[in-house]
């Protein structure tokens, strides 16, 4: 687990079963009152997903502060000649407590408020490689422990269980998942759990 100010974050992955490389990819960052965390999982699986997943990363790392119709074109052509990708964006403002999630395929977001709604967004079809497809966009906001949750496809929705999110820290959310998943993955498998404190 990660403390960052405000955020506490605990992130599990896992590699699809007989590869060596991820396909997903991850980062997150915060300065001053902007968070940003971000799932890329390349399509298919192994050395080439995780090469494309990386390249996008790479992009947003490069400059986190971009708006997301940048961070989307800038990836975009970053995957020229590569594999495509799925890409999930989220993005906190800790001032005015407002966030801002885009999506492009089928990277998941659930939000938990502090009285226990939950909240889950619907992933779109599409993918970033070649042609540039328009981002879905939602817009919310949160309070003082609310937790959200991002996560890639390999993320099986019956994993997602009441109980998993009766755990008080991050940490215990993310341990209590890689006790309780299916042994062997399909897919590669990214779950990002991150609580506003």
């Amino acid at each position: 687990m990660i403390r960052t100010k405000h955020i506490d974050i605990s992130v599990f992955q896992k590699v699809k079963h007989g590869n060596v490389d991820c396909g997903d990819s991850y980062f997150y960052y915060q300065e001053g009152d902007y968070f940003i965390c971000v799932i890329v999982d390349g399509l298919g699986s192994g050395t080439l997903a995780n090469e494309s997943s990386q390249a996008v990363v790479n992009v947003i790392k490069s400059n986190p502060f971009m708006s997301i119709t940048e961070m989307i074109r800038l990836s975009n052509h970053a995957l020229i000649g590569k594999r495509g990708v799925v890409l999930g964006i989220l993005q906190l403002n800790l001032k005015t407590e407002q966030f801002t999630y885009s999506s492009i395929g089928n990277i998941g977001l659930m939000t938990i408020n502090s009285d226990g709604r939950k909240r889950r967004n619907i992933p779109m079809s599409g993918y970033l490689g070649g042609y540039l497809p328009k981002a879905k966009v939602i817009n919310g906001t949160f309070k003082t422990d609310t937790i959200f949750i991002m996560f890639s496809d390999g993320v099986l929705a019956h994993e997602l269980t009441d109980r998993l999110f009766d755990k008080q820290s991050v940490y215990e959310i993310t341990e209590a998942f890689a006790s309780k998943m299916e042994p062997t993955r399909d897919d590669d498998t990214t779950l990002a759990v991150m609580k506003y404190i």
